[in-house]
């Protein structure tokens, strides 16, 4: 069992990075505010992948300890977690040299749900069963 969620929380991780990725370059050409100081490729992809695979240790306990209810409460908890998880971006304080820092929430509140909807995207892939 712990196999299939790594692999899952691996897989996750890896879409979650290249959606983030793909939306920040978007972002970029969309508003030409150039965050690449704070929010570049190396910071999107290690987020993505701690989030995820952090996410797969807790789904694994919560699965393991609470053999009924571990994956209701594991959904619940990671999308509890990602919507607090909002205030990050909005309360950062960016360095002076960065242009337009209004905009840095319209870029980063997103992707803080990229890891979450990555995890539910990718879930029915690694179901034992087909509910």
């Amino acid at each position: 069992m712990f196999k299939r969620a790594f692999f899952h929380g691996l897989a996750a991780s890896v879409l979650a990075a290249i959606v983030g990725i793909i939306y920040n370059r978007i972002y970029f050409f969309a508003t030409e505010a150039d965050f690449s100081k704070v929010l570049n490729i190396g910071s999107i992809t290690g987020i993505s992948v701690m989030v995820c695979m952090l996410a797969t240790f807790i789904y694994f306990g919560l699965a393991t300890w609470l053999k009924k209810t571990g994956e209701i409460v594991f959904n619940l908890l990671f999308s509890i977690i990602s919507f607090a998880c909002v205030m990050i971006p909005i309360s950062i304080s960016l360095p002076l040299s960065i242009k337009t820092p209004e905009l840095f929430p319209g870029l980063a509140v997103p992707m803080v749900f990229f890891p979450a909807l990555a995890w539910y995207t990718l879930k029915p892939l690694f179901t034992g069963s087909n509910r």
